[in-house]
């Protein structure tokens, strides 16, 4: 169907073209007086205003088809924006740089629009990471941000919008059932419909660093090759400003304990995950060890996401005292040219343990007085604890997350969480014959 500017064109075309006849006809010259030339101008009259006519028969058609066009053309825009935009699954003919779609999941935040301004700010290609933001709450003000950005993103809108089913008890944890159904439907359009191998996912509460493209693009072929990862965070549950060396924003590591916060997953976890999704939690469900399966996710040292959304089903928990003071990393790494093997199992756990182990020991109470006598050397050092407790009491103590998910700290690896802590490197760590995670740590 043409554009109604198309038929504009056409239809002054015909009128000038029948415009320009009846005035060639009205400027003519009287016919000679024979019967030869009277009869040939005659019929060369005839067949001009013939034509004439059958342009503006033709012309009279057009204006009707312009005008039932018109008609429909509103009714058509109104039954098109209560339609998801169906994104297109895009192929890329290079293997080596697979399309990775980004994921946003959205509900009532009319301020998603930070973070989809940031995403598009940053973004290098948008073929190979389209933008699907997927609504749940039908929230209109919410929609019509997303919708304001045209072909930029993809609008998806989860169907069910109903209460989900939940225990009496947990009535008053609907949000995260709600949220938890979105998930599910979300990510099944991701790897089922659109049939992604890869996707990136986000909250509509996120805003991303300058690199967050480029850490997720090299991160991929990592997480293709090491079946011991599931996923690549980027978020450091202990990434406040004063404990992360911002000047080393290359550094990642592994962790036992799954972050979100933007992340990245293979359609084949999804392939294992969903078919036992939970009800609500979703995200401490995943940090079950029967979920974990001893894998690991990769984190950076500084994050590559911040949250804004201090409202949410969680009231704000956490927010004004830690997650507002969050550092997000302002310097681009190229990471697609760096060397990532280091964080391949084998070879990680030899270096990493290497470093923690041979780093000398200090005190709680030496660390925090600054009185140890290892301050004046440089390099890290490893503060030892045994058992829960132990652990808890010095996390606190330092400004550390302290709580637990099934014997899991933040950001730990093998037991092992390393930050700084007034400028220096620090381990907190497990005795080296340390042998596993108690889930009764809580």
């Amino acid at each position: 169907m043409l554009k109604k500017s198309g038929w504009a064109v056409w239809g002054a075309a015909l009128f000038l073209a029948w415009n320009l006849l009846l005035l060639f006809l009205w400027s003519r010259p009287a016919p000679s007086s024979s019967s030869s030339s009277s009869s040939s101008s005659s019929r060369l009259t005839a067949e001009v205003i013939r034509l004439a006519q059958d342009a503006e028969t033709e012309l009279e058609r057009q204006q009707d088809l312009l005008r039932q066009i018109q008609r429909y053309r509103g009714l058509w825009s109104r039954r098109r924006a209560l339609l998801p935009l169906t994104p297109q699954p895009v192929t890329d003919p290079d293997p080596t740089s697979p399309v990775l779609p980004v994921l946003v999941l959205a509900c009532d935040r009319s301020t998603v629009r930070r973070c989809l301004d940031a995403l598009l700010r940053y973004r290098p290609s948008a073929h190979r990471f389209p933008l699907i933001v997927s609504q749940d709450c039908g929230h209109t003000e919410t929609a019509r941000v997303i919708a304001s950005y045209g072909a930029a993103v993809a609008h998806i809108r989860q169907p069910d919008l109903g209460e989900v089913a939940a225990p009496p008890e947990h009535r008053k944890f609907q949000g995260y059932y709600r949220i938890a159904r979105h998930y599910r439907w979300a990510l099944g359009q991701v790897f089922r419909t659109f049939r992604y191998r890869a996707a990136i996912v986000v909250e509509d509460d996120l805003e991303v660093a300058p690199d967050f493209f480029e850490y997720f693009q090299a991160a991929l072929p990592l997480l293709l090759a090491d079946r011991s990862l599931w996923c690549v965070s980027a978020w450091n549950d202990n990434g406040k400003e004063q404990m992360v060396d911002a000047a080393r924003a290359e550094l990642l590591y592994r962790t036992d304990f799954f972050p979100g916060l933007g992340w990245l997953l293979l359609d084949e976890l999804w392939d294992e995950l969903e078919p036992k999704w939970p009800a609500a939690f979703w995200d401490d469900w995943m940090r079950q060890p029967e979920q974990r399966r001893g894998r690991a996710c990769v984190r950076p040292e500084v994050s590559r996401t911040v949250t804004f959304g201090r409202k949410g089903v969680s009231h704000g928990q956490f927010f004004d005292q830690y997650l507002k003071f969050i550092k997000l990393n302002d310097r681009f790494v190229p990471f697609t040219q760096l060397d990532l093997s280091y964080l391949k199992k084998e070879e990680y756990e030899r270096r990493f343990l290497a470093e923690v182990y041979g780093a000398p020991e200090v005190r709680l109470e030496e660390l925090r007085a600054g009185r140890h006598h290892h301050r004046d050397q440089p390099g890290p050092v490893r503060l030892q604890y045994r058992g829960r407790d132990a652990f808890k009491a010095a996390a606190k103590a330092l400004g550390l997350m302290d709580d637990l998910k099934s014997g899991v700290p933040r950001a730990g690896y093998r037991g092992i969480v390393s930050f700084v802590y007034r400028g220096r490197r620090v381990f907190l760590a497990p005795p080296p014959d340390w042998d596993g995670y108690d889930p009764s740590w809580s």
